[in-house]
């Protein structure tokens, strides 16, 4: 460096020259606030930057070798700033305030330590002690009356009359941001009957861009006393800008005060809401003329403002808390009933309305093996159009939030249906579970028209802020509301439960079937040895009488085996067992079937009560399989020499089928899997020797199908198994 040359001092900020005011680099603009006056150190102390009005407030001659110690500065400020400076050398300091008499007046100084700088910064007073005495006062009493309070709606009320109280603004508003960052005025304090009223307004995002956003999480309170005020410049030795983020007096965007003065606001204060660690509102304070506030109440606007955020975090977490808490327990049934349901389906069905208030979304579609349930007026049609829409799509968790995220050919043909959360749980099988949301068609009331225009402003040709702030009108269609975070990851852990139990489905199904083909393999042996061991004996001329008895017992009993191992093989892969529905009587059914069984076991005590005759839409075969097993069930388990008993009558437009067999009640614990295949206890039952535990599983599986029920009931000394069957086919029980 050439020190009889050396270095003259020059801006510390950008010339300004915008094409939009998302380019603004706000943090380092080069110039503050005439509140008062700013000095920046290095690290060790030396003077690197200063606004133009310091050197005559301070007195001082530009130099570069100056040190905070050569400053005229009381003993105070000069602590202060070696504090920050100590301190910064471990990191950034938040700013730290002190009130002292420099000049022979009153001021508020701040210092800070930020990016290895230390900005000191002196703020005029414009209020007596005992004024600001009365004001922290005040601000006591309103802290108090905030902790009290705990709805959201009613805590930004009285903090928008309390800051309006405190600094006498004439209009203060509490702005709540949605989650496509716009904003609504959700409360207003009017200091003069004359102002129009904003409360239910909307402003758009583009009114505060980004780097403005980061500011307000940055730096929470920010003043412009006069919105007409002549930036003071900074100067500095070094080309680096100085970045005021954490700065008091830092001047605000020329676009931003362009914009206030086209709504005519003379001064402005803004407080920022954070929650969570984002900024989830602001309080905007607007007076039409000039308007200072003291340093200390803009701190207990402040703390005001971080109690009011305190309590809606609080209330905020309290209702997530227990948002999570109901949504898993719904998680913890569907859970259980998917585990124990053999059509996953119908365990879902049962559980609909609580995954809707659970996702908070108007309707859920389901599907499974190219069978589709749905709910909420959701059309069939729609269901699989809206399943082929995500057909192609890889992730398992999908969301859609508006018109143009759905699919061209079907977007025109969506019948109101717009927000979609899908969960693609079982991609082999097409399980998918998808929640839907409505349209949202909003009237919108903007505080003027929301787009900006390219204008010749006070900068030049550029993207201009809004002229105009009246009310401003809308309808907006196309999207539903957003599915928001605590939504999601209900979802993602919905999703990741209905993948375990899908999991645990497959793994059963695979053993269920290599249990089925073991089984098979033994108990066809016997049926075919016996046929083996009669056609060799009619080889030898045995008596053919005995042995053709023989084949057709075991032909007919490898027939049955074959039989159910063919529907548990519908059954488990999804298929179902398919009925052809044909307008059967059932009595005439009833008596035929019973009359069978009499002469196949003559030894066995049969009842039936029935009507002449009942006529129902079912399938005939399928229903006297149903008959069959039923009575065979009770015929193997129930006790020897008491009739067993068949009833069939009609209750409100549903057959009712009875039968009944005396014996024992069955154990509890063996209740809950009656109907399950391969029952363990079932099996090897010396009365059914050659019995895998199906009929009752394949019994249940062919009344579902024909939208009936199926139930156990024990009334002392019978044994009872009840099928309802709705007259007029599947849908009208």
């Amino acid at each position: 460096m050439n020190l009889e040359n050396p270095p003259k001092p020059r801006a510390a900020g950008p010339k300004v020259t915008l094409e939009t005011c998302a380019d603004e680099p706000i943090h380092v603009p080069g110039q503050i606030q005439p509140d008062g006056f700013l000095l920046a150190f290095d690290s060790v102390g030396t003077l690197i930057a200063w606004s133009e009005n310091a050197v005559q407030a301070v007195g001082f001659a530009p130099a570069m070798s100056l040190s905070i110690s050569d400053l005229p500065l009381p003993d105070d400020m000069k602590e202060l700033t070696l504090r920050c400076m100590t301190a910064g050398s471990l990191g950034d300091v938040l700013p730290e305030a002190l009130e002292t008499t420099f000049a022979g007046r009153e001021v508020d100084c701040v210092a800070h330590s930020y990016q290895a700088r230390v900005l000191l910064e002196v703020i005029w007073r414009t209020h007596s002690s005992d004024e600001l005495a009365a004001f922290a006062l005040a601000a006591h009493r309103a802290m108090i009356r905030l902790k009290r309070i705990t709805a959201t709606t009613d805590l930004l009320e009285a903090t928008v009359a309390e800051i309006q109280k405190l600094t006498g603004f004439d209009r203060v508003m509490a702005y709540r941001f949605r989650h496509d960052d716009s904003g609504d005025i959700v409360a207003e304090a009017r200091g003069r009957t004359d102002l129009d009223p904003y409360l239910g307004r909307r402003y758009p995002a583009s009114d505060i861009p980004s780097q403005a956003r980061r500011l307000y999480l940055i730096n929470t309170l920010r003043l412009i006393s006069d919105v007409s005020y002549l930036p003071v410049p900074l100067v500095s030795w070094s080309d680096l800008p100085l970045d005021l983020s954490h700065s008091v007096l830092r001047s605000v965007s020329p676009i931003h005060i362009e914009y206030l003065q086209n709504m005519g606001v003379g001064a402005s204060m803004s407080v920022s809401i954070v929650v969570d660690g984002r900024l989830w509102g602001l309080i905007a304070c607007h007076h039409l003329s000039a308007r200072s506030v003291p340093f200390s109440i803009r701190m207990a606007c402040d703390v005001l403002a971080q109690v009011m955020s305190a309590s809606i975090q609080a209330a905020e977490s309290r209702s997530r808390a227990a948002e999570m808490d109901a949504a898993s327990t719904v998680r913890s049934r569907l859970s259980q009933s998917l585990l124990h349901e053999e059509d996953i389906l119908a365990g879902i069905s049962v559980h609909m309305p609580d995954l809707v208030r659970s996702l908070q979304c108007d309707a859920l579609i389901a599907s499974q093996y190219g069978k589709i349930i749905s709910s909420g007026e959701v059309s069939s049609t729609l269901a699989a159009a809206v399943l082929q829409s995500i057909a192609s799509e890889s992730q398992p968790l999908i969301q859609r939030n508006s018109l143009q995220e759905w699919p061209e050919p079907l977007s025109g043909s969506l019948q109101g249906w717009v927000g979609l959360l899908a969960l693609r749980y079982d991609p082999h099988t097409g399980g998918c579970l998808i929640a839907l949301r409505r349209e949202q068609i909003e009237h919108v009331r903007w505080g003027g028209k929301p787009e900006k225009e390219v204008e010749a402003g006070p900068l030049g040709p550029r993207l201009t802020p809004r002229g105009s702030f009246a009310e401003w009108r809308e309808e907006v269609r196309g999207s539903s509301v957003p599915w928001d975070e605590s939504r999601l990851v209900i979802a993602r852990q919905l999703l990741a439960e209905l993948q375990r139990v899908s999991n645990a489905r497959h793994a059963d199904l695979d053993r269920v079937r290599t249990q089925l083909l073991a089984t098979l393999g033994h108990d066809l042996r016997d049926p075919l040895q016996s046929i083996s061991m009669a056609a060799f004996g009619l080889q030898r001329g045995l008596a053919p009488q005995a042995l053709t008895k023989r084949i057709q017992s075991s032909s007919g009993r490898m027939q049955k085996l074959i039989g159910q191992a063919l529907d548990m093989s519908r059954i488990e892969s999804g298929l179902g067992l398919g009925v052809n529905l044909t307008k059967t009587d059932l009595a005439r059914l009833v008596v035929d079937l019973v009359d069978e069984a009499k002469t196949a076991h003559p030894g066995v005590q049969y009842a039936v009560h029935a009507p002449t005759s009942l006529t129902a839409l079912v399938d005939g075969s399928r229903v006297g399989q149903v008959l069959s097993n039923l009575v065979s069930n009770a015929r193997h388990h129930g006790k020897v020499g008491h009739p067993i008993t068949v009833m069939l009558e009609e209750a409100s437009d549903t057959a009712v089928i009875r039968v009944l067999n005396v014996g024992d009640a069955i154990a509890e614990e063996r209740v809950g899997t009656l109907f399950n295949a391969f029952k363990d206890y079932a099996r090897n039952n010396e009365r059914n020797p050659g019995g895998m535990g199906l009929g009752l599983h394949i019994t249940r599986q062919i009344v579902g199908e024909h939208g009936g029920s199926l139930r156990y009931e024990y009334s002392s000394p019978h044994v009872i198994f009840i099928v309802e069957l709705p007259l007029q086919g599947p849908g009208r029980i």
